[in-house]
This record gives structure tokens, sequence and C-alpha cells, in this order.
């Protein structure tokens, strides 16, 4: 984990005018996935294997949601050792297709926002939560919108970051950038090869460029506009101010679209914002979530 630069800031602008069936199994050893060993259980979630961790036994149920091809492990460690355990009960999930939840492989239909926010909503009714909180990054904040949405009266708060409600040419130049996982930093790529295999990293990373490059024509761009009005509950967004892959733009617009919300921007932080610096975010997370 590295250590939080103590020159960063953070500036808060507030928005002011503004029943499924699941059987449950447990493997019966040790989970794997090139290797690795899944840190936690699996259950089937309206037909998809779900793979997910609870840490934390306090009273405020909060759902974490990871970014593309992200998991449990490789999107939030941060966040699971160091969130205050004793205020809440943490659940981290491998979406469809990600990580341990596997079989089957991922697909990316029209639909897989609104299809992954329906699983999760599955996971915390099957886990006894009727209400909790939801923290997503990136395209698990594009789920965290939509799942927000579709259920307003379970999801008590929501935390975005990364996320976005439409993408532009110019947010599409800036993913096929990195199409080609031999140009991610090692510390980003490293944790994807251990989970997946470098082979099959580059072809689900792939595949997800393909589906995310073809919203621009296949849907004009949007993602979840619509979405955004359908929204009650507090929604703290927070964006890095250098981020390289979510212009300011984004954060901006749905500030301005979703009513009692905060904007929060990280000086110097990047798309992994809550990964360099995790301090600041978990502190600034915290309090959003107890307040």
């Amino acid at each position: 984990m590295l250590r939080l630069v103590k020159s960063v800031r953070m500036f808060n602008i507030r928005n002011t005018s503004l029943g499924c069936r699941i059987k449950q199994h447990m493997s019966t050893g040790p989970l794997q996935t090139n290797g690795a060993k899944a840190p936690g259980h699996k259950v089937d979630v309206l037909g998809y294997t779900v793979h997910f961790e609870v840490v934390g036994t306090g009273g405020q149920p909060v759902i974490l949601l990871p970014g593309a091809i992200g998991s449990t492990r490789t999107d939030f460690t941060p966040q699971l050792e160091k969130l205050d355990r004793n205020k809440f009960t943490l659940v981290a999930w491998d979406p469809p297709g990600y990580g341990f939840s596997r079989p089957p492989e991922r697909t990316f239909p029209p639909n897989f926002y609104s299809r992954d926010a329906t699983v999760a909503a599955g996971l915390m009714k099957h886990l006894g939560h009727k209400k909790y909180s939801v923290i997503g990054w990136s395209d698990g904040g594009i789920t965290g919108l939509v799942l927000a949405a579709m259920h307003p009266e379970q999801v008590d708060k929501l935390v975005v970051f990364g996320a976005q409600a439409y993408i532009t040419e110019h947010d599409v130049e800036l993913l096929e950038a990195t199409k080609d996982i031999s140009k991610w930093s090692d510390r980003m790529r490293a944790p994807m090869i251990a989970l997946y295999g470098e082979a099959y990293f580059q072809d689900l990373w792939s595949n997800y460029c393909v589906f995310y490059c073809g919203m621009l024509s296949r849907q004009n761009g949007d993602i979840c506009r619509k979405e955004l009005s359908r929204i009650k509950c507090p929604t703290l967004i927070i964006h890095g101010e250098k981020d390289p892959l979510v212009p300011r733009e984004h954060p901006d617009y749905l500030f301005k679209n979703i009513k009692n919300s905060k904007l929060s921007i990280m000086p110097e932080g990047k798309h992994n914002l809550h990964l360099r610096y995790p301090d600041q975010f978990n502190k600034e997370v915290m309090e959003f979530l107890t307040n």
C-alpha cells in the first residue's frame, strides 16, 4: 500500500438543490483461477456464479463494486483492510465473469451494467441486507449509478469515482491507448496477470475495449444518462484531476444531474486514486457514509 502524499488536498463542492431466487453452494476445496486461491465464497445468483468476501461486523452494510475486469482484492484491498470494520460490514464481489466469478466467462451484452446491478442487488438480498450503501470504481461506479436508480429504496448512500454516464470520441481514444496490456505499468499489470494469466488477461481486456468503444456508435455514446434523475440517495462523486481515462467533464456532469450530490476533487489523483492515496480516500468515504 502506497503512503499518502501529504500535499494532496481535497476540495468539496456541494449540490444542495438538489425477490430473487438464489441457491448457495460452497466449494469443497480452494477455488482456483490461474493458480490463485479465492479469498471468499461462491453463490449462485440468478443463474450467475458470484464470488464475494464479507469483511467487518458493523451496522452499515456496504457493497464494493470493482472496475472493468477487476475483483475484490485487485481493486479494493486497501479498503477491505482499512475501512472501519466495527462500523461497516463490507461486501466485496467479483462481477459475473470476472475474477473468481467463473465459469462462465465474461460476456458484454448491451445491458451488462443493468445485469451486474441486478445481480449485485440479488447478492445483497441473499446476505440479508435490505438497505445498504454502494462504493463503485470506474465501471463499478457506472454499475453503482444504475443500481441506485433501479433500487432507490435499497441504496442508502452512493460513492462513485472514475465513473461516467456517457462516452465521447475522446474517451474512446483514451481507452484505445490502453488496449495493449504490455504498455500498462508493472504495478497495475501484475495483479491481473496473477489472477487471469497474461494471455487471458489480454483477451478479456481487448473484448472489453471493443464493447466500450462500440457504445459510441451503438448507443450514441449513452451509458446511463436517463438513470441519473432517478437516483435519490446522497451521492459522493470523487475525481482525480489527473485521471488519464476519465476527463473532468464526466464528474461535473454527474454532479449537475444527480440531486443531493457532492463533488470532491483530488488534485493529484489519477484513475486509481483509492489505491494510490488510500488514507485520504478512506477518510473521505468514511466521513460521508457515517454523517
